[in-house]
């Protein structure tokens, strides 16, 4: 197929075969969730389960890939399946249009899933994922936070233990500790010391949550072609 001619000179034709044949479910389809999505199925990932339980919103233009003034009141896996299928109409889409927390997180891994992106904002459904994810052995990674950060070039994949100046980090590495989770957790975190707002809500840029989404994107694909 044309369109991933150019994904073939680097990764070559049977890795492209091979990434048709995997199932990745991204939870959280917004400033990083989106462009997970989107570079996935630009990289011929065969099946994508999207999971989210939200519209767009005015105050997502400034970050979020599916965010415009035509799609605001929209419901987020409606606008993303739209534009995925757009991109490649072989991709099959999975929508599942739910809050999901620790009391009906199993319903997600009802799905064969090759890759677990966890990409939502609230800890204890990322703690969830975590024991889920570990307990089911299903390669994931999990999003810490981008929010109050505005240098792309501070983000790094690492495992839980190694980051700092990440607060969303902080109390997922005390659940680690706490749980005496031995395993490896990988996550996209950023070493940058987050901009104090004196806010709650926290402030956000075009481009760290754009690049969070790029960098895993391309975790999981090698991930996934790795011998």
């Amino acid at each position: 197929m044309p369109r991933f001619s150019r994904l073939r000179k680097v990764i070559g034709e049977d890795a492209v075969n091979l990434l048709h044949d995997k199932t990745v479910l991204v939870l959280g389809c917004g400033g990083v969730g989106g462009y997970v999505l989107e570079a996935l199925v630009r990289s011929n990932i065969g099946r994508v389960i999207i999971v989210d339980y939200d519209v767009v919103a005015e105050s997502n233009i400034n970050r979020q890939i599916i965010a415009l003034e035509s799609t605001i009141g929209l419901k987020k896996v409606d606008v993303l399946e739209k534009r995925l299928k757009d991109i490649n109409s072989d991709c099959e889409i999975i929508k599942i249009d739910k809050f999901i927390d620790e009391e009906n997180i199993l319903e997600l891994f009802n799905y064969e899933i090759d890759f677990f992106v966890d990409a939502c904002d609230t800890v204890r459904t990322k703690k969830a994922v975590i024991l889920q994810c570990l307990s089911k052995k299903i390669k994931f990674i999990s999003c810490m936070g981008t929010g109050n950060k505005l240098d792309p070039s501070k983000l790094e994949i690492v495992d839980i233990r190694k980051t700092n100046n990440d607060p969303l980090a902080r109390i997922m590495r005390k659940f680690v500790k706490d749980y005496k989770i031995n395993s490896k957790v990988m996550v996209l975190s950023s070493t940058e010391v987050p901009v104090k707002t004196g806010e709650s809500t926290p402030g956000s840029s075009a481009f760290v949550p754009s690049c969070a989404g790029l960098l895993i994107a391309s975790y999981v694909v090698k991930e996934l072609i790795k011998k």
